[in-house]
């Protein structure tokens, strides 16, 4: 039976971006199956103690920048640092992707569009018609799941993977969860990796305290 991940993630992350490629490697190399969950950040960030870029300080943002370029490097990756369009309300374009699962539908040729639509080609993936497009260039139906992504339906799924994010102990995008253990972050793709690699057993944040005797 193939392992599984839970891929927590939103369109609007850069390091999501950065991440995919490498971490699609992985989905391929070890067979895994990938349980695709798109998270609203905002909500996310604030409930666990994180701040929206705008309001970090600014020694925090220039080291961001230092590191995109650093990992735009390392990714062998050519996007803009500061897109036209970002950031960007991503409920719409998450909704997009959860509106594909719901239809049992294979996201990634869209994702694999989306993500440098962005970062590479600057496009407005708060725009219908941009994701209409990409879902159509995708070989998906994108009228009826652009029309899906807008329902009360898919905004209750966006939430519950909101929660079910928190429960499993997500912060932010990109997460990757393999049998209970986070992987947070582009660069812990290795680290997952390792994981994978050996078999081990998930490691646990509960300490375990010396042996008695």
């Amino acid at each position: 039976m193939a392992r599984q991940i839970d891929y927590y993630f939103s369109l609007q992350s850069p390091w999501a971006y950065i991440g995919h490629k490498p971490f699609t490697r992985l989905v391929s190399i070890y067979d895994l199956k990938v349980n695709y969950r798109p998270v609203l950040l905002v909500d996310l960030f604030s409930e666990t103690g994180g701040l929206p870029l705008a309001k970090r300080h600014p020694v925090r943002q220039r080291y961001r920048l230092i590191e995109l370029q650093r990992w735009r490097d390392k990714r062998g990756l050519n996007f803009h640092l500061q897109p036209a369009n970002w950031p960007f309300n991503g409920r719409l374009a998450d909704g997009v992707v959860i509106a594909m699962l719901e239809a049992g539908l294979d996201p990634e040729p869209f994702l694999q569009r989306a993500y440098p639509a962005v970062w590479e080609l600057e496009l407005n993936l708060a725009d219908p018609a941009t994701l209409v497009k990409l879902a159509d260039d995708a070989g998906l139906p994108g009228r009826q799941l652009m029309e899906r992504s807008g329902s009360d339906a898919i905004s209750a799924a966006y939430e519950q993977n909101r929660q079910n994010a928190l429960d499993a102990g997500v912060f932010g995008s990109p997460g990757y969860v393999l049998d209970g253990e986070v992987f947070w972050g582009q660069d812990r793709i290795e680290l997952l990796e390792d994981a994978l690699k050996s078999g081990r057993k998930p490691y646990s944040s509960v300490v375990e305290g010396p042996e008695s005797g």
